[in-house]
């Protein structure tokens, strides 16, 4: 019982709540339930991050047999084998045994410090409150650009085709990489993501950086729960590109509002995936 309640005074400070009690940085969606596939387990070692990173690599039952194929690659932030990687990379394998998707590999990035990594800079007291340390996105960014994504490449039979999904914090993170590196990848899967972040500066500045990219080609799929610090930003997001959307933008805003935020990820995963890699008719 002391070792419990030591424990419970470890976690409960880091529940998930943005500073003021609102919901909009929920940790990871794993459950004891979830089934963890086969899979690879790679160690990278990062210059950008100053550690090795551990990387879950699910590989479609198709990869061993047809020598001769590319397939495209999903990267997903949360993805340790205790966070999102079980649940996502068995919705995947069941959608592709079912024929919804074309074979995909799934690339999940383990977390070491969450928070650190996944937040971007923020000029808000309030947000520097979350965890001893915050705003390392950009570094983190360079790790899978630079380090992660070549390696992937390398040792696996991959297409030009990528994805990236994630939920919460890890969508925040995905959001701000459409705006700093938009060709980083083909298609941006933010669910949840939590746009309150810097004082919705993302959400702000929005009109005037597609005023300045009308030639961006990318697919953005963005959706959310009833989450009063998440839903008016993600809303003003969506109003904004439907203003005036790039040509080369193909993009679908998908509310949610009869879930919550602890479970719009495992209930909006199924319509995300197929959106992304839905094989042509």
């Amino acid at each position: 019982m002391l070792r419990l309640a030591l424990l419970l005074l470890v976690l409960v400070p880091f529940a998930g709540c943005r500073p003021g009690g609102i919901t909009g940085n929920a940790p990871p969606n794993y459950a004891e339930g979830d089934t963890l596939l086969p899979h690879d387990t790679l160690t990278v070692r990062s210059a950008a991050l100053g550690e090795a990173r551990s990387v879950n690599v699910y590989l479609p039952p198709s990869y061993a047999t047809d020598s001769l194929r590319t397939f495209p690659v999903l990267y997903m932030p949360d993805g340790g084998e205790q966070e999102d990687f079980p649940h996502l990379s068995a919705t995947v394998d069941s959608m592709i045994a079912e024929g919804t998707i074309p074979p995909v590999l799934v690339v999940g990035i383990a977390n070491t410090v969450r928070r650190r990594d996944l937040s971007p800079p923020t000029t808000v007291d309030e947000d520097r409150k979350i965890a001893p340390e915050v705003g390392h996105a950009p570094q983190f960014r360079a790790f899978v650009q630079t380090e992660l994504m070549p390696e992937i490449q390398r040792r696996y039979r991959t297409s030009d085709t990528t994805a990236v999904i994630g939920e919460s914090l890890a969508g925040l993170w995905i959001v701000d990489t459409f705006f700093e590196t938009p060709d980083l990848f083909d298609t941006y899967v933010a669910i949840s993501p939590s746009l309150w972040w810097n004082d919705h500066r993302r959400v702000q500045d929005a009109p005037a950086w597609f005023a300045a990219h009308p030639d961006i080609v990318n697919r953005l799929y963005l959706t959310h729960a009833d989450e009063t610090d998440i839903a008016p930003h993600a809303s003003a997001l969506a109003s904004t590109i439907r203003t005036s959307p790039p040509v080369g933008l193909t993009w679908i805003y998908a509310p949610r509002p009869d879930l919550a935020h602890a479970t719009v990820y495992r209930a909006t995963k199924r319509d995300a995936l197929a959106w992304t890699f839905r094989k042509p008719d």
